[in-house]
This record gives C-alpha cells, sequence and structure tokens, in this order.
C-alpha cells in the first residue's frame, strides 16, 4: 500500500494506476507517451520523483526507474542532476517522427525550415572536413566564439544595420540556447517579463523552468502596446521585456518601426532588460520599407540580441548569435561559461565558411524563395487581412470560431489526418482567450503538394466547423 495518502496530493502526473498491465514499466512508459501526445504534458513539465511515483502507483522503485530510462531512450525525457526529470522540448516531435505514419498523414505543426536545402551545405562540411587545420576545431577553447567566426557573424547580421563589435558578440547553440543563457543570467527566480499574449511555446516553458513570471500585454495593429507597458510597469515591478519584432513566433505579427522608438522610451524609462528574438528579421530586411534597425541600436545596454541561422542557413548546425551592450557583458559571459552551451566550433567553421564564401546567401535566397511561394499557397486558401503579418513568415496564424478546448480541437483535426498546433499554447501568463487560432507550419510538409493537400482538407474541415 502506498506510504503517503495522494487523495490531495499535488502531482505534475498521475497515470491511471488500472491502466497498467504487464510487462509494469513497458505500460508505464506507454502511458507517459500517450500523455504527451495528448498534450497532457508539455515540454518542460517536471516529472514526479520516482519514489513519489513508485509510492503513488504502489510499485517497485526499479519499475519506475526501467519506465524513465526507456522514455529516456526515445528522447521523450531528460534528467538534470539534482533538479530531476523533465519533458523534452522535442519529446512530441520524437514521437511523431518515430511512428510509420501514413502516406495521407500530414503535419503542418512542426517548425520546420525547408530541409530540401541542406544538400547545398554538403560540398562545405567536406571542404572543412579536409582541411588540416581541422584538428583544432575538435578543441574546446574561446566558449564565446573564435575571432574569425565572430567576423562571419557581423558580416553575416550587416544588412540589419546592427550596430555591434565582435566584442559584443557571442556564438551559442540555437536560439533556445541564447533565450536560456539571457534567462538565467540576468534574471532572478520571482522576476517578471512582460510578453505579447500569445508568444513562442519555448520561452514560456522555459520561464516556467526558471521560475520567472510571464505578464502578458495584448498587442494592435502595430504591436505591443507601450502605453499598457508604462502603466503596468508603473504598477508592478517588472524586470524585463521579451519580444519578436520581425514576425512572433506564433502569430507572425510584425512590431512597427515607430512602434519599436515607443517602447524602447517605455523600456529606457524603466530600466528593463529587452530580450529581442530576431530569427526573422534577415527575411523582412530588405523586403519592407519599415524595416529600420533592430530595437538594439535604441538600447544597446539594456538588449540581448538573438539571431539564429537555422531558419536562413541550416538548423541542423545550430548556430545562433547573441549580442549585447558592454553592461551586460560580464553576466552574459558568466552564463555562456556556466551553462556552456558552445556549439561544435566544427559546426560554427561550416556556417562561417558559407557565409563567408557566399554559399550561405545562394542558400537564404532559395529558401527566402520557398517562403515566398508556401505563403502564397497559404494566402490562396485563407487570405491574411493583416499588414503587419509578416508576409515571409514560417508560420501563419490563422483565426477559427470553435469555442472547444484546443487538445480538442487539435485531436478533431488529427482525425483528418492533419497535425497543427492550437493557440492555446501559446498564452503566457496563464490567461485565456476568448478568440482561438491555429497555427500553421509553412515548411513542414516540405512538399508544396502536401501543403496545398492539408490546407484544403484543413478549409473544409474549419467550414464544418462554422
Amino acid at each position: 500500500m502506498p506510504i503517503n495518502s495522494f487523495d490531495q496530493y499535488p502531482m505534475s502526473w498521475k497515470p491511471e494506476k488500472s491502466s497498467l498491465k504487464r510487462p509494469i514499466y513497458l505500460s508505464l512508459a506507454d502511458l507517459l507517451e500517450k500523455d504527451i501526445v495528448r498534450g497532457h504534458l508539455t515540454p518542460g513539465t517536471k516529472l514526479p520523483p520516482q519514489r513519489e511515483l513508485a509510492d503513488f502507483l504502489d510499485i517497485n522503485f526499479t519499475t519506475i526507474t526501467r519506465a524513465y530510462k526507456l522514455c529516456e531512450k526515445k528522447g521523450l525525457i531528460f534528467a538534470i542532476t539534482g533538479k530531476g526529470t523533465f519533458i523534452s522540448p522535442n519529446a512530441a516531435r520524437t514521437i511523431t517522427i518515430s511512428k510509420e505514419a501514413g502516406y495521407s498523414d500530414i503535419d503542418l505543426a512542426f517548425g520546420a525550415t525547408f530541409e530540401q536545402t541542406n544538400f547545398m551545405v554538403v560540398d562545405t562540411i567536406q571542404e572543412v572536413a579536409s582541411k588540416k587545420s581541422v584538428e583544432e576545431l575538435l578543441n574546446y577553447n574561446h566558449p564565446a566564439g573564435l575571432p574569425h567566426h565572430k567576423t562571419a557573424a557581423i558580416k553575416w547580421l550587416k544588412p540589419l544595420n546592427i550596430e555591434a563589435s565582435t566584442n559584443q558578440l557571442a556564438i551559442v547553440s540555437g536560439a533556445q540556447s541564447a533565450l536560456a543563457i539571457s534567462l538565467s543570467s540576468l534574471f532572478e527566480p520571482g522576476n517578471r517579463i512582460v510578453t505579447d499574449f500569445f508568444t513562442y511555446a519555448n520561452f514560456i516553458q522555459l520561464a516556467q523552468m526558471y521560475h520567472i513570471q510571464l505578464i502578458p500585454i495584448q498587442a494592435d495593429a502595430d504591436g505591443m502596446s507601450a502605453g499598457d507597458l508604462d502603466k503596468i510597469c508603473s504598477k508592478t515591478n517588472i524586470h524585463g521585456v521579451f519580444l519578436m519584432p520581425s514576425g512572433c513566433n506564433p502569430t507572425a505579427h510584425m512590431i512597427s518601426d515607430h512602434r519599436k522608438k515607443e517602447l524602447a522610451e517605455v523600456i529606457k524609462k524603466h530600466r528593463l532588460i529587452l530580450i529581442e528574438d530576431e530569427i526573422n528579421a534577415l527575411f523582412i530586411a530588405e523586403e519592407l520599407d519599415d524595416y529600420k534597425q533592430p530595437m538594439f541600436n535604441l538600447l544597446p545596454e539594456q538588449t540581448v540580441y538573438i539571431n539564429s541561422t537555422s531558419k536562413t542557413i541550416c538548423s541542423g548546425l545550430r548556430v545562433a548569435y547573441l549580442i549585447f551592450g558592454e553592461s551586460l557583458s560580464k553576466k552574459i559571459v558568466e552564463g555562456i561559461y556556466n551553462i556552456n552551451t558552445k556549439p561544435s566550433s566544427l559546426d560554427i567553421e561550416v556556417v562561417s565558411q558559407l557565409i563567408l564564401t557566399g554559399k550561405a546567401h545562394s542558400i537564404f535566397k532559395q529558401k527566402k524563395s520557398l517562403l515566398k511561394e508556401a505563403n502564397e499557397i497559404y494566402n490562396s486558401y485563407f487570405p491574411v487581412s493583416n499588414e503587419y503579418e509578416n508576409p515571409l513568415s514560417y508560420f501563419r496564424w490563422l483565426p477559427i470560431h470553435s469555442k472547444a478546448p484546443g487538445l480538442q480541437v487539435e485531436e478533431e483535426i488529427k482525425k483528418k489526418q492533419v497535425y497543427v498546433f492550437h493557440s492555446d499554447r501559446f498564452i503566457s501568463g496563464g490567461q485565456t482567450s476568448a478568440k482561438k487560432y491555429l497555427r500553421i507550419s509553412m515548411a513542414a510538409t516540405n512538399s508544396f503538394e502536401k501543403l496545398k493537400e492539408g490546407l484544403e482538407r484543413l478549409k473544409i474541415h474549419l467550414g464544418h466547423l462554422d
């Protein structure tokens, strides 16, 4: 019998005891996988300690250990010594790609980046690997990046008009790592960060892991309201702001240049730290007249600027650029050393050579062309009326009329063999919204025919919901 009473005891996961079959560890692992698929266990969720779960289920501790190890091998969970076991960021995606999907299944959920351009990277990988100096790239040195890698980064970001030197730049393992460094280095547990009402789901999970409270603000046509930000800062102790000015994930909403200036004034007035995640900036910098500069230029001493090469060059190489002012430099560098998020110098060398030889620009042009075509296809099914919705976004934000819970809507659409994410996944601060949306990925299918088929099925289904 369980030692403790669990009737009123809070646990992040309470698997149904009556559902367990022998062998129990396999059955328990299966229940965990199913709850991830259903959305009951989201990325970053801390699972119950093994002894606690064993007590709850009244089974042997080693059975829990075997189930957890099996799920860890599958990439569904990960453990941090001294902190616990957590649901992996890509757990749901891992399940999706590990199963034999039927021909008719169409994924419009996963945030892919047109991986069909990866063949354009292969020659450079081979060239780098054949160099006599490749051995040196296997050493662990320069945690913030080698000097010539930083020079390549500044060259790549030049179209964005960023006013920064190589001393203000660090190279990290993807935008997610850059966000983790920013939160752990510059904020304390209990701090408050203002975000858009709908914001990047992985940022929400990171904030939860670091015990940082997110305060959502609704946006108007130009972006987050500067007036509302000022009011909240006057009433509440706010420490930072998280923005994606060139196209928020998931909404694809952009911030106009004059709103950037208004927000910068408020951020400066209240001495906040701005985390500016600009993964989409290069796609619109030379396309839209309203793009002038990053907010970093307006607030260089209060901003951490993030730009990843995942969307523009190659997602598998996991290279992102983190730019910061001198006043934040010491804490950021300490965070980089402590978290140890430096990507392989070999990967950075490949990205840098792609940039310096001009091949990165060719890849970028190809991805941009694919994005244009994908968005034009989307517009033919669901016309976009908002002028500040990024026309070259990897995601589209589709309004729906159904008031059903998000997971229920997703499950109904899955019956049509189409996978999408509901807006409930992206609400920060534990809020609810009367307006409902679906986030549609433009690059998940790697096939425009599949994209068209998925959008057609979606349109028919949503017509039924209407």
